[in-house]
């Protein structure tokens, strides 16, 4: 007997005074195609690599933001994270920016660097991980709710006690490096900014 492979494959049929090789009937077009497409993941072959970090940015350099909400301002790098994801701080108690997560495409990194001795590493092993920055956060409901809510003064987010601390924690230890050296403070306190006539590609950083 032959097996279901051979029977699927091409049949030998007479037409006239030749024989034609005709698909079999289980390898004909289907007379009928579903109503709604069905999804199909793709099969990719590239796996995840992790993102190469440029040699300036090391733990403790002074990075300058250059999009967001605190584009502009002067933050300390802590830690790289996933995908070229960096933890940076102001910190808070000098220009007003807290622990969080930037792209290392939009920064640029100045020469300078700050001494991250005496930080303490439990507050950035748990900062840095996944859930951090997310906890507590509610996605937006969509529907009638979201609806009748459409010109209300949105409510102010309330800061988790955690995150606080360990904002202070953070805090204490780096001003009390940033206080030893002068003008660092008022350095990092002041913004970035380009004036008519500068020329970034011929600054030194």
């Amino acid at each position: 007997m032959s097996s279901k492979s051979e029977a699927a494959g091409p049949v030998k049929k007479p037409f006239g005074k030749e024989h034609r090789h005709v698909p079999h009937h289980s390898s004909k077009a289907k007379r009928w195609y579903p109503a709604e497409d069905a999804t199909v993941k793709r099969k990719t072959r590239k796996s995840v690599q992790p993102a190469k970090v440029r040699e300036s940015l090391k733990p403790g350099a002074v990075l300058i933001l250059l999009a967001g909400r605190f584009r502009g301002k002067r933050v300390i790098l802590l830690k790289h994270l996933e995908q070229g994801v960096l933890l940076v701080t102001g910190p808070f108690k000098v220009n007003g920016v807290p622990l969080r997560r930037v792209n290392a495409r939009y920064v640029i990194a100045t020469s300078l660097n700050v001494g991250l001795e005496g930080l303490d590493t439990k507050v950035i092993d748990k900062v840095s991980q996944k859930g951090y920055f997310t906890e507590g956060k509610s996605k937006d409901k969509k529907g009638e709710e979201a609806f009748f809510k459409q010109g209300e003064k949105p409510q102010k987010k309330e800061i988790s006690s955690t995150r606080t601390e360990d904002q202070k924690s953070v805090d204490k230890t780096l001003l009390a490096t940033i206080k030893k050296e002068s003008h660092l403070f008022e350095y990092l306190q002041s913004s970035f900014s380009l004036r008519n006539g500068d020329r970034p590609h011929e600054m030194k950083w």
